[in-house]
């Protein structure tokens, strides 16, 4: 692998990493283009053609630039004067550094940046690398690119950014093959199990009233399961003593406006579904679709009377069916290695990082953060070191343990 930390050294670049000027301009030639919020339109145009993960993608990218207004950093590669190559940044303030991450920072997982897929049979990892130096000559206030939970390849191409020195992400990725279709998947995973217990989570939903499942297909349809969701994450994460990722006015505004937009598409990159028994939303799921892989983005259920039925399941069960017969060859539930998983899944990924630091600071930090992911691997990858670390945490926010549901921390 290549080792891109060596190629900085403080805040000046060595004299065999090219700065964005000395690279050719000839026809044949890779050039590269640093942007500022300029650049999005192009970007945009770019992600038509190329291959990405969701939340590189033009309609994840523009809305959180919208609504969110982030100091936003557009680093393109270029051959013959076509992209093929880019990546979409935001800059972020990390104490006291500056860090450039992929937009949309905890909320994007599963990462792979837009590139040309021909490009990408023959990626050119010593261009992509000019483009950090072109990044640290463009923004000297920028001490790290952080490029966290990548995907070693999306459909079996392969990411370019593994050939770059890398470190493998403490959290697992857990999805399940959908090849043969539903009945297929059932005989390989304790199929006459999980139909039982369905039909005995429909007996008790019926016996407090009708249920049906829903898929957001308006802008109301949107608010209703995203205003649920809102609430329902709220409570969990107050319960399990951590921090609401979904809580800020401005990311709550970015997910309204991502799967309001989507519904304009012929086929909506990101979708909403929910569980509604008596007239209540029991469960929600956010997802991506991304080439052959249905990607469950989020989760989340509402505690009360009806959550010991496990209704998330109950709607993982449908979602997952509906997968099957739209022609989906994966079903991924993203970042996250829980139970309610694990009754699933027969793929597991583990996503690396990235990390370039472009100054002395930056080399700090890139320090801190990589003993910090052995770390949480450490305590994630131990079931009693991470059981221990959950009990702490719902006992520092002065509150005893839930019952067993879905946790998706």
């Amino acid at each position: 692998m290549v080792d891109a930390m060596a190629s900085f050294d403080g805040n000046r670049l060595t004299a065999t990493e090219a700065s964005p000027r000395a690279l050719p301009k000839d026809a044949a030639g890779p050039s590269i283009s640093i942007t500022a919020a300029e650049g999005l339109a192009a970007y945009a145009r770019f992600c038509g053609s190329a291959l990405s993960a969701p939340a590189q993608g033009a309609t994840w990218i523009l809305n959180w630039a919208a609504e969110v207004k982030p100091d936003l950093l557009v680093a393109t590669l270029a051959l013959e004067s076509k992209p093929v190559f880019a990546l979409a940044l935001e800059v972020v303030s990390r104490g006291p550094f500056r860090v450039a991450r992929f937009i949309g920072g905890r909320h994007a997982n599963g990462n792979f940046a837009a590139a040309d897929p021909q490009w990408l049979a023959k990626a050119d990892i010593t261009a992509v690398r000019s483009m950090f130096a072109a990044i640290a000559k463009a923004r000297p206030d920028v001490d790290l690119i952080a490029l966290e939970r990548l995907l070693p390849d999306l459909d079996g191409i392969a990411n370019p950014l593994a050939s770059i020195d890398h470190f493998a992400s403490p959290n697992l990725s857990l999805a399940v093959d959908l090849a043969g279709g539903f009945d297929a998947l059932l005989l390989r995973a304790s199929g006459k199990r999980k139909r039982k217990k369905h039909r005995s989570q429909m007996r008790k939903f019926e016996a407090v009233g009708s249920h049906r499942r829903i898929e957001a297909r308006s802008g109301d349809e949107v608010e209703r399961l995203l205003d649920a969701f809102f609430e329902m994450k709220e409570q969990r994460f107050r319960k399990m003593g951590i921090a609401n990722v979904f809580g800020d006015d401005k990311t709550r505004a970015f997910f309204r406006r991502l799967f309001t937009q989507a519904l304009t598409e012929d086929k909506p990159s990101f979708v909403l579904h929910g569980l509604e028994v008596a007239g209540k939303l029991r469960a929600i799921t956010g997802s991506s679709r991304c080439g052959k892989r249905l990607i469950c983005e989020f989760g989340a259920i509402a505690e009360d009377d009806l959550a010991h039925s496990s209704p998330g399941d109950f709607l993982f069960f449908d979602n997952i069916q509906e997968a099957c017969e739209t022609g989906f060859a994966v079903y991924d539930f993203s970042v996250g290695d829980e139970p309610y998983k694990r009754q699933w899944c027969d793929i597991e990924t583990r996503h690396f990082e990235v990390l370039v630091p472009l100054t002395l600071k930056g080399r700090a930090l890139a320090q801190t953060l990589r003993q910090g992911a052995r770390l949480k691997a450490l305590v994630k990858n131990s079931p009693t070191i991470w059981k221990l670390t959950k009990m702490l945490r719902r006992k520092a926010a002065g509150r005893a343990a839930p019952a067993t549901v879905e946790d998706d921390s």
